[in-house]
Formats: C-alpha cells, structure tokens, sequence
C-alpha cells in the first residue's frame, strides 16, 4: 500500500447535510423541520428537563440536607505511613507533600491513630486525633499543632 492508495474507511467520513438549498435538494423550504411548531422556529425548542408543563423529576424528587459553603476538609495521614521515615526526625505538613504522603494538603493536614508507630518523632500538623496523639507520645514523640 502507498500513499495513494489509502483511503479512509468506509462510513467513517459522512458528507454535511446542506438544509434550505432549494426544493430539489430534498430539505430546502422548511429545511427538514416541518411547517409549523416550536421546533421549526429559530431559538425553538424546550429546556433541559422540560417534561411539557408535567412538574420535571429534579422538581419532584425531596431535597435534603444542605452544603455548609464553610466546612474545612482535612488531608489525612494515618499513624502507620509515618513509619517510614527517621528516628529523630520532624514530620511537617511541607515534608509529607515533598514525600508524597499527601498531594494535596486542602484545609490542613490530620493525624488519624490508624496502626502503630515504632519511631521517636516529632510530629507537626493543623489536626490530631486522640489516640494518634497518645500514640505518638507513647512512643516517645512529640506532637505539634501547627
């Protein structure tokens, strides 16, 4: 086969249906939307969700609840993923982004008390649950709120 002889395949190319070129065209005049209607005039047709005057299903369906525009989202780090790093070693919201722990730190970052930890660290975040922090304390770290 050579450059010439290529062809797109078949039905995957589909000439544009040309409206309104005049009668012998076979959609000219009314241009393949009837003669009268909201759908023949320009701009016609019903909005999204229009089920013609009957009350739409977003409409019939309960609401509830409500989305507090106010809440803080926490990025959390259980006590077992800072077992990785050092003994000694202060554990900071940058430094858990700069490892990959977290990728996005969103409100703050919160320590959760998820498995154990066998290191002495230093531990600085925006949240700490109870039991991460006795359990950080217990191993002899310390713990910081940032």
């Amino acid at each position: 086969m050579k450059l010439h002889d290529m062809k797109p395949a078949e039905g995957s190319r589909k000439k544009r249906k040309r409206v309104g070129r005049g009668t012998g065209s076979g959609s000219g005049k009314t241009s393949g939307r009837g003669h009268n209607g909201q759908n023949s005039r320009s701009g016609g047709g019903v909005r999204l969700g229009f089920e013609g005057g009957q009350i739409p299903l977003f409409q019939r369906l309960p609401k509830r609840g409500f989305t507090n525009i106010n809440r803080k989202d926490y990025a959390i780090v259980n006590l077992e993923t800072l077992n990785r790093f050092d003994e000694g070693t202060e554990v900071s919201p940058e430094l858990l982004i700069e490892t990959g722990i977290v990728s996005n730190a969103k409100s703050g970052i919160k320590i959760l008390g998820n498995g154990t930890l066998e290191k002495k660290i230093t531990v600085k975040a925006h949240k700490f649950s109870a039991s991460a922090k006795e359990a950080i304390e217990k191993a002899g770290g310390q713990t910081e709120v940032v």
